[in-house]
């Protein structure tokens, strides 16, 4: 049995997120979007930036507690395929309603076919969970 101390860090570290409003905005600006049922995909193409994500849940979505386990959602899924990404840049995931409800495999499986889509994710990587 492992101690915590001896389990390896999977968080997402500061250089690993989206923080300034300047990226959000240069994400959305470059216009590159997949929409799905419970989530939009923004990615911005860029070789001078290393794999960075950003989460957003509006109020649409619903209060406070809502919105917070929306975007604990999305930063889990991303975390859990972040290892099978290829290539550089900044993704930006937006909320949409219904994302709090939904199955966690429908999740998993619309961020797979929205990355492959935005040719971040090796079709290989896609499979059933």
């Amino acid at each position: 049995m492992t101690t915590r101390a001896q389990q390896p860090d999977r968080r997402l570290s500061k250089r690993q997120r989206l923080r300034r409003q300047r990226d959000f905005e240069r994400t959305f600006a470059q216009q590159r979007r997949f929409v799905g049922e419970f989530m939009i995909l923004w990615h911005y193409e860029g070789d001078d930036v290393a794999q960075r994500l950003g989460v957003v849940a509006s109020r649409r979505i619903g209060p406070a507690v809502i919105r917070n386990r929306a975007k604990r959602r999305l930063r889990e899924v991303f975390r859990l395929n972040r290892r099978n990404f290829q290539g550089q840049g900044d993704v930006v995931l937006v909320a949409r309603p219904g994302i709090v409800k939904a199955a966690w495999n429908d999740l998993v499986a619309e961020f797979k076919e929205l990355a492959t889509r935005a040719g971040l994710l090796a079709k290989e990587f896609v499979t059933d969970t």
